[in-house]
């Protein structure tokens, strides 16, 4: 009896000294699940893709307020923005603050708006009407803008809504971080780089 009393006894402490080990295997493996969730998620979120949440009504109807996007960071590395394209950008009047706009103005090219028609002087010297099917709220002005090799300028959708190049300048190409790659929501607008309008020109 006395033996089966102490083999009890053994198997308790055996029981006691295992459970700081399997804690202690819990907080490596936790540690090391945040370490791997770290070295894979971070250069996603900052250099490849990473959410945007659409504020104001700048872009109407193509986006609309709290609309959620993902953008891709990726594409403009390899390739140059092109007139039509939805970009995301940080604002060069205050470059902790995000815009969406479109893209309508290349380097080196002039534009002129007289009333509500928009004229692009390439440069090549070529003149283009262009049509801009996205707008629906629109507002006659008059300006000219040359912009230099590295500018573009960017105008929302929705015209008089707007806070754009009209009023700040072309913007920088330095200050482009993407465009939108995927509408998540809402769902029935799902749907892959939305709001994309070029034109043959």
């Amino acid at each position: 009896m006395e033996e089966s009393g102490r083999e009890k006894i053994e198997l308790k402490s055996e029981n006691e000294i295992s459970v700081p080990e399997k804690k202690e295997n819990f907080w490596v493996e936790t540690i090391r699940f945040v370490a791997l969730a770290i070295l894979i998620v971070f250069p996603i979120r900052y250099f490849i893709a990473q959410p945007f949440i659409v504020s104001g009504s700048s872009m109407d109807p193509t986006f609309i307020d709290g609309e959620y996007l993902i953008v891709d960071q990726v594409s403009y590395r390899f390739e140059e923005p092109r007139r039509g394209d939805v970009i995301i950008f940080k604002y060069p009047l205050d470059p902790r603050k995000y815009y969406i706009k479109r893209v309508i103005g290349l380097p080196g090219e002039t534009l002129t708006m007289k009333g509500e028609k928009l004229t692009i002087t390439k440069t090549d010297g070529k003149k283009i009407d262009w049509p801009e099917p996205y707008v629906k709220n629109t507002i006659p002005q008059n300006f000219t803008s040359t912009l230099t090799d590295s500018e573009y300028f960017v105008m929302g959708d929705n015209r008089p809504a707007s806070s754009d190049s009209r009023i700040w300048g072309p913007l920088d190409r330095k200050f482009i971080i993407g465009r939108p790659a995927v509408r998540l929501l809402p769902v029935t607008k799902l749907g892959v780089f939305p709001g994309e309008a070029h034109v043959a020109n």
